[in-house]
């Protein structure tokens, strides 16, 4: 076998094993997320929203891997979404006193914020508010992918 070939082989086999890679990384989320919730839960969990509002895939850091779209409708007791957000690991539901819509101004921000939850579901969510969390101190609710530091989505809802 001559050197060309042997260093053809090579890359391809490269760039195969990274490309299954990312996939892999892309589709476990997916595969490992526990059922959403139905349109019923979510209309029962969002009955006594205090606030409304959107998110929109038009943001800054926002792009084709990190985006989410759909009603947020935030109460006491739970912040819900209506809609999609991009699959991806270990995202967090954070709660902003400023608006954000890039990494930088989460990072700048992180220390004034306060973690609502997990979001373990891609189509549509509903995340458990603490007692101890006033909606009112807030105005910004973030989706933020803690394990590769991604900004996702925001909106701010007062």
């Amino acid at each position: 076998m001559n050197i060309r070939k042997t260093i053809y082989l090579i890359a391809s086999h490269t760039l195969m094993a990274v490309a299954g890679f990312a996939i892999g990384i892309y589709s476990l989320p997916i595969l490992t997320a526990p059922p959403s919730p139905s349109e019923m839960e979510i209309e029962a969990k969002s009955s006594q929203a205090r606030y409304e509002t959107e998110f929109i895939r038009d943001l800054k850091d926002s792009d084709a891997l990190h985006w989410g779209e759909g009603e947020v409708l935030l109460s006491d007791k739970y912040i819900t979404l209506r809609g999609e957000l991009a699959p991806g690991p270990d995202y967090k539901l954070y709660l902003s006193p400023q608006f954000v819509e890039t990494e930088a101004e989460f990072e700048r921000l992180k220390n004034s914020m306060t973690l609502v939850g997990d979001v373990k579901t891609f189509n549509n969510f509903a995340v458990h508010v603490a007692p101890s969390i006033d909606l009112s101190e807030f105005n910004t609710v973030v989706v933020w992918c803690e394990t590769f530091g991604e900004f996702i989505t925001s909106a701010k809802y007062q």
